[in-house]
Formats: structure tokens, C-alpha cells, sequence
């Protein structure tokens, strides 16, 4: 059934290449975004991929004026909500700009569906909700708080915040889903994670440096507990994620509440074996070297999705080859971003 839906955030990284999913999927799609953290350019080459213009409004989540207009105007059938900060880093050393932004674009965004009888929401969550000392792989039933990370902690507010009003309001269908690392690009290259200055991500930065804009990466840790001393993170194609998106509004036409689910691939890569595998990918030799951890990083995490293969009926295929490929296909096609 063809819905109508609010991207919120859809000129980033994951809400562009979901909105291009939906709209492959025979979706109607409203994209809002402020572009803090992402570029017009995106919203022109979703056109390009879509093939006809994208209905778009430049506006903060966090503006209800702006957030009514866009419910008046608009028959929306469900929301995903992307729009938040999401550096780790930068969330340790400017926690008020996360809880400011994350937070408060939620209570804003809930309480203009409330007012427009909107009752669907999709919300981009994150597995740094975990607890910091849960044993992996983790599952939805993991204590969540005690997180590492002022980024985190946003995310475990905002869960609290959105199953708290469809507690208190009955028909009101939540999926939260918990992200791993999405990387990778859409298949065409023309649409990829653009990171504003330095990437604060592992796969941005070792395209940089693949490609000659960054002189070599730094390795956050080398005497971890894991098998080549390095971290170990739950890296899933961006693709996947999109198609996790869609199958979550599958699954709220069907069922009413607060549902929470891992989108992640359930095994594990090290920094290190992502090099090797962006080596195979783009035939270059990416230069690095060890620096100390950074504060907030775990030694491993990654998830147990077996309740998303059952319930949602979805799981992740593609795997870290195609990560790489389609991360340096976008590189490639765009050395200075968009």
C-alpha cells in the first residue's frame, strides 16, 4: 500500500538513501531537512536517481511553525525521523549541542503529529543506547542507559520520550531502531555519506584517505581485547538499512505500540580488517597509524538480529566487499564531496 511519508533529516547520509528506497518502493515522500549536516546537492541527486523532483522544505525539526505547515499541507501517513546530530565525538565535547538538537527536534516533531492525528513514526535510534558493559552480540533485551556517550544518552532520551507518548496515546505505532554502523553508498555512486570537514567515521575517512584528500588514517586503539587489538564494530550497507526502514512500515501497518529492533548484520569487523577489505575494494594502500582511544569508544559491538529476521521478516545481505565497493564508487565519482 503506497503511503505518504515524512522524511525528516532526508538530506543525509541514511535519510537520502532512504528516501530514494521508498520512493523505488512506490512511496510518496516529504523531505525536511536544515542542511546543518548535509548539502542541497543531495536533495538535486535524489531527483537525478528518482527520476522527477522531490517535494522539500528547508526548515529546523526543532521550528513547529514550520512543522505545522508542512502537516497542513500534506496528507502524512507516517514519519522517519533522521534528524539529529550524530558524531560520537563531537557529542563528548559538546553535549548541549546534542541535547539541544536531538532531543528537542523529537518533542517538537511528536507534538506536531499529536496535533495532526499522525500516529506512525520510524525512529532512527542507535545501538549506543546499550549499556557500556553488556556482553555483545546485543539484543533488544539489553539494559539500555549507563551510555558511553552524550550522543547516545541523546538517543536513549528520545526512546523514552516516543514510547512514553504512544503509552499515552492508544493506536500510536513506534518502531525504534537501533543502527550499528551504516556505510557504504547507493549502487549508482551518486548519492554517499558526505561528511561536513573531517569525517568522524571510520569509512569516510579511509575513502579520504584512499582517495588523496587525507594523508593517513589514525587507529583509535591497538591493545583492545579483541583478535587484532583494534575495535570491532557491526558494519551494515547503507542499502540494508533503507530496506530495514521499509519493512519497519510494513510491520506498523499491522501492529500498534512501541517496538524496538537491531539493524545491524550480527558479526563483527575490526578497524583493521576494514582496511584490508577498502584495500581489496579500491586497489590502494591506505596508510595509518595507531593513536590512543578515544574517550566513549567500546572494544567491540555488534548486534543480535535474530528478532528483526523474524518479525520484521528482514535481515542484512550485503556484505563488507560491498560496503567498500560502493563507498569507493561514490568516492571516486565525487574526490571533494558533493
Amino acid at each position: 500500500m503506497r503511503m505518504k511519508v515524512l522524511v525528516t533529516g532526508g538530506a543525509g547520509f541514511i535519510g537520502s538513501n532512504t528516501a530514494v528506497e521508498l520512493i523505488a518502493q512506490g512511496h510518496e515522500v516529504v523531505v525536511v531537512d536544515n542542511f546543518s549536516n548535509s548539502s542541497p546537492e543531495a536533495v538535486r541527486r535524489m531527483e537525478q536517481i528518482a527520476g522527477r523532483p522531490i517535494v522539500f522544505y528547508r526548515a529546523d525539526v526543532r521550528d513547529e511553525a514550520a512543522l505545522g505547515r508542512i502537516f497542513c499541507e500534506h496528507a502524512i501517513d507516517l514519519v522517519i525521523h533522521f534528524a539529529g546530530y550524530k558524531a560520537v565525538g563531537e557529542s563528548v565535547q559538546q553535549p548541549l549541542k546534542y541535547y539541544d538538537n536531538n532531543i528537542n527536534s523529537t518533542i517538537s516533531l511528536c507534538a506536531a503529529m499529536l496535533r495532526h492525528g499522525v500516529k506512525k513514526l520510524v525512529f532512527s535510534s542507535s545501538a549506543t543506547v546499550y549499556g557500556a558493559d553488556q556482553p555483545v552480540p546485543l539484543h533488544e533485551g539489553c539494559r539500555v542507559g549507563g551510555c558511553s556517550n552524550p550522543y547516545g544518552y541523546t538517543k536513549f532520551i528520545c526512546e523514552q520520550i516516543i514510547g512514553d507518548v504512544a503509552r499515552a496515546n492508544p493506536g500510536f505505532s513506534v518502531a525504534l531502531l537501533r543502527y550499528f554502523n551504516p556505510v557504504g553508498a547507493h549502487e549508482s555512486g551518486i548519492i554517499g555519506e558526505n561528511p561536513s570537514g573531517i569525517p568522524n567515521n571510520l569509512m569516510p575517512y579511509i575513502s579520504q584517505v584512499a582517495v588523496g584528500r587525507r594523508e593517513k588514517l589514525s587507529v583509535f586503539g591497538n591493545d583492545y581485547d579483541t583478535q587484532d587489538g583494534t575495535g570491532v564494530r557491526d558494519y551494515i550497507h547503507i542499502t540494508d538499512l533503507a530496506k530495514g526502514h521499509t519493512a519497519a512500515m510494513d510491520y506498523l501497518r499491522e501492529h500498534a505500540g512501541c517496538f524496538v529492533f537491531n539493524l545491524g548484520t550480527g558479526r563483527g569487523y575490526s578497524v583493521l580488517e576494514v582496511i584490508a577489505a577498502f584495500e581489496r575494494a579500491s586497489g590502494m594502500k591506505i596508510p595509518y597509524e595507531f593513536a590512543p582511544r578515544r574517550e566513549g569508544d567500546l572494544p567491540k559491538c555488534y548486534a543480535d538480529t535474530s528478532k528483526s529476521q523474524k518479525e520484521l521478516d528482514w535481515c542484512a545481505k550485503l556484505d563488507l566487499d560491498a560496503m567498500c565497493r560502493d563507498a569507493w564508487r561514490f568516492q571516486k565519482m565525487n574526490p571533494n564531496g558533493y
